[in-house]
């Protein structure tokens, strides 16, 4: 009996315990707002060496209009959106290979690799979509505005590419060399490609 006794006890205590855990969480999140933010751990995926000098980087706005239109059942569905891309470009160390590279003396003869563009973007706190309507009779497409985002990519990619971004990674890269070897006390030339 004195067992059972003990029992009850110990686990009266833990259930009042867990209901004053519970009260406290509830309460905290009704004091607030019922927001809550979970600290959770933060995992490398994956970690990668990188050979590539990126010596450009262009920011460009564009407007965006999607629109999908379907006559039957009617209406249009519509993402007005100001994409704010950035592009980045340079060349990648990487595709150097040995006959690349000769050193006779003071003098260095060097063939870059083509320049490439590294890396494009949108700005996601820059980027912002004006307006967005769904057409009478069609439903909500939550899907529409990933494919303008996708649509303003490719885009900004384009338009840095029109723009001359490769060609102006490719002289900041043989400049950036360039100063590099002198500051070892080298000549350069550049080979063609």
């Amino acid at each position: 009996m004195q067992k059972i006794r003990l029992l009850l006890v110990v686990a009266a205590l833990v259930v009042f315990l867990a209901l004053g855990l519970w009260l406290g969480f509830m309460f905290h999140r009704f004091t607030s707002g019922g927001t809550t933010v979970y600290n959770t751990a933060a995992v490398v995926k994956q970690v990668q060496t990188l050979s590539q000098l990126v010596t450009v980087k262009y920011v460009i706005e564009k407007v965006v209009v999607y629109e999908d239109v379907k006559w039957f059942p009617g209406g249009e569905n519509r993402v007005l959106m100001i994409a704010h891309g950035v592009v980045k470009a340079g060349v990648d160390f990487q595709k150097l290979k040995p006959e690349d590279l000769e050193l006779s003396g003071k003098r260095v003869k060097i063939r870059l690799p083509n320049p490439q563009i590294t890396d494009c973007y949108l700005d996601e706190n820059r980027t912002q979509v004006v307006e967005r309507s769904t057409g009478l009779l069609r439903s909500f497409d939550k899907d529409l505005e990933q494919t303008a985002r996708q649509i303003a990519v490719d885009d900004v990619r384009r338009g840095a590419r029109t723009a001359g971004i490769l060609k102006d990674a490719d002289e900041r890269a043989r400049a950036q060399v360039e100063k590099l070897f002198q500051q070892m006390g080298l000549e350069v030339e550049f080979m063609a490609r």
